[in-house]
């Protein structure tokens, strides 16, 4: 792990990840035994599941502190741009097509 920060409504998560690892497995795991112990301690007054999904970006190793001072900065970065328009700018610069339908959506 090198950074994380949470947010209400998302979580970042910066790594560093061997191109034998399977991403798909790595996040299965991450997300099941999570909401497992957020359940188990009661840290949520309803039933916490993550929404199906993630994004998932790679960066070179000569960008991790930008990386990191952005995870770290999310709560001011959020006062400026919502998740979601993060998110579709994210992907536009990744070139990245994408669906709306398959979009996270907003908390209720």
């Amino acid at each position: 792990m090198i950074a994380i920060n949470s947010m209400p409504d998302h979580l970042h998560l910066f790594f560093g990840f061997r191109p034998n690892q399977s991403l798909s497995d790595l996040m299965r795991i991450i997300k099941g035994e999570s909401s497992e112990w957020i359940n188990k301690e009661k840290l949520n007054s309803s039933t916490f599941r993550w929404q199906e999904g993630y994004g998932a970006f790679s960066y070179s190793r000569s960008q991790i502190k930008a990386v990191c001072t952005y995870i770290e900065n999310q709560e001011e970065h959020h006062r400026k741009k919502t998740f979601l328009e993060e998110y579709k700018h994210i992907l536009e610069q990744f070139e990245v097509d994408f669906d709306e339908r398959y979009i996270f959506k907003p908390l209720e």
